[in-house]
């Protein structure tokens, strides 16, 4: 995920709190997480380092799962269908009284899928279909003995088995065996009527293991996360945020490495193995009469690389009861992935950790029926890192600027809803001239949602703009179009089926050279909802 043209790696994914990214990649694994489970998904635009930790260049994406539900037991079981032999099937319950509250569910997918990779990839293409499966179980368990106390469980263990394509010269079904676990225990409590107080702990493991012909190479992340949050109310619209964090990395591989003659050699693991991040954090916000305030102060302690302060400034208006508008400003950190550092043969360990200074402003119009706005930012990143081809290893940008606009819009009618977007982005490393890699100057995206009755209408269409596969500018990648459609019907209290159609004009489209994307394809899903 790319927000506002920052690395992937520069976004934050928590799950219902507990940050997910990985540390040897410093990626989240979102394919491993039952959508069944989820209830919505936020998103924070910009410098958020200041709010919610480390890692936050580009933006957060938070994911909510699903509460249970208010009565004694509740089932619910879904079949999905579709395209290159894709299934899906899952099954669950849940419920409570007397305090209690719990959630059980599992997941089963597979699919026969595409070939990953074409005759571009000279390196990696292999004539196949990489197909996978995948199987998810996950649950939830909380106690509330008073209002206002209440001790959560949370679990989720999910394995995905998928084929890749890696080594061109041996034809091998290669596969990349992923699992990734979550375990978290949380504690919300009221202390008085103004302090407020969620004690949280959560482990979560990483796993990768690629099985070629040649041989096995495995990566494992495993993290500890201490949090405690304090929330004040100071006043009828004042409010006071004192939060401390305590994040333990633990990475761990068995890496192949090849003697001069290309002879295998012995088992390699990273060269240091082991860091940790403390940090304190003061979140302000206040309200006076048209006037809103958010200020926000974080200290970092990282094991590697020392001290680090972000913060973050933000002021909004209420012009009237229709338009509000803001400006803000934020800062934000992030520190080399364990591949960045310590990847035994491709690591560069004299990397510095990236630092950002971001600046928007926008407005916002909200009438009865239909919403617009607009916001402008400016974030300048100093050391970005990025990968150098040349060198076969990452390096630090001197500076790269992000800036662009977004206009987003939506009108409600009675059962229609018609909403848009205009990104227009500038991406750029500063010291070269050119664009960031596989990042489009214009995104522009459109959709229609339709509910009458029993039936449920919906499509979007999504333009990505012309872009380059490399730092250097020299492969392009085409621009786009893909629209897609969705049809549901409730066919009784209980039972419902949907239908989604990606890319119906069946486009050859491109995110990565040499990697293939879906083509038209088409999945039906059955479900029962007690």
């Amino acid at each position: 995920i790319s927000i506002r043209g920052a690395n992937t790696d520069q976004t934050l994914v928590l799950v219902d709190g507990v940050p997910i990214n990985g540390a040897t990649s410093g990626l989240a694994a979102l394919n491993a997480l039952p959508v069944e489970s989820v209830d919505h998904v936020e998103i924070l635009r910009g410098a958020a380092a200041s709010l919610t930790g480390a890692s936050a260049i580009g933006g957060v994406v938070d994911i909510i799962t699903r509460e249970p539900r208010d009565q004694p037991f509740a089932g619910h079981a879904s079949l999905g269908l579709g395209t290159y032999g894709t299934s899906r099937y899952a099954a669950g319950f849940d419920g409570g009284g007397h305090g209690w509250s719990y959630r059980v569910g599992a997941s089963y997918g597979q699919s026969a899928g595409y070939n990953a990779t074409n005759r571009a990839n000279i390196y990696s293409y292999n004539p196949d279909r990489d197909g996978y499966y995948t199987h998810n179980v996950n649950g939830e368990l909380s106690y509330t003995w008073r209002e206002g106390q209440k001790l959560t469980a949370r679990v989720y263990d999910t394995r995905i088995n998928g084929g890749v394509d890696i080594d061109a010269t041996r034809p091998f079904d290669e596969r990349s065996i992923q699992t990734l676990q979550i375990a978290s225990l949380r504690s919300d409590n009221r202390i008085t009527d103004f302090w407020h107080s969620a004690l949280s702990v959560a482990v979560t493991l990483d796993k990768d293991l690629t099985h070629t012909a040649a041989n096995d190479t495995t990566f494992a992340t495993r993290q500890a996360f201490y949090a405690w949050r304090n929330d004040l109310t100071l006043g009828k619209a004042q409010t006071l945020s004192i939060n401390f964090e305590y994040l333990a990395q633990n990475a761990s591989g068995d890496i192949p490495s090849f003697g001069p003659d290309g002879a295998p050699g012995p088992m390699l693991d990273f060269t240091r193995t082991r860091r940790d991040d403390k940090s304190v954090a003061g979140i302000y916000a206040a309200t006076f009469g048209a006037n809103h305030l958010r200020a926000s102060l974080r200290g970092d302690r990282d094991s590697q690389f020392g001290p680090a302060t972000t913060w973050g400034l933000n002021y909004g208006r209420d012009f009237t009861r229709a338009l509000y508008g803001y400006v803000a400003a934020s800062t934000g950190y992030k520190a080399p992935t364990f591949n960045d550092l310590y990847y035994p043969g491709y690591a560069n360990p004299r990397l510095r950790p990236e630092r950002s200074r971001n600046l928007e402003a926008g407005l916002k119009f909200t009438a009865d029926t239909y919403t617009v706005g607009i916001s402008a930012y400016h974030n300048t990143v100093r050391d970005l890192i990025t990968y150098d081809p040349s060198q076969m290893k990452p390096e630090n940008l001197d500076r790269a600027t992000l800036r662009g606009v977004t206009l987003s819009g939506e009108k409600r009618f009675r059962a229609t809803t018609l909403r848009g977007s205009i990104d227009l982005q500038d991406p750029r490393n500063d010291s070269s001239d050119k664009l960031l890699n596989r990042r489009a100057r214009q995104i522009y995206r459109a959709g229609i949602e339709h509910h009458d009755s029993a039936w449920r209408f919906g499509g979007d269409y999504q333009f990505v703009g012309a872009r380059y596969d490399d730092i250097a500018n020299r492969v392009p990648l085409g621009g786009y179009g893909l629209l897609n459609l969705t049809a549901g019907y409730q066919i009784d209290r209980h039972l419902s089926v949907d239908v989604r159609w990606d890319n119906v004009l069946n486009r050859n489209y491109t995110t990565a050279y040499g990697y293939n994307t879906p083509g038209s394809n088409v999945f039906v899903t059955l479900r029962w909802r007690e």
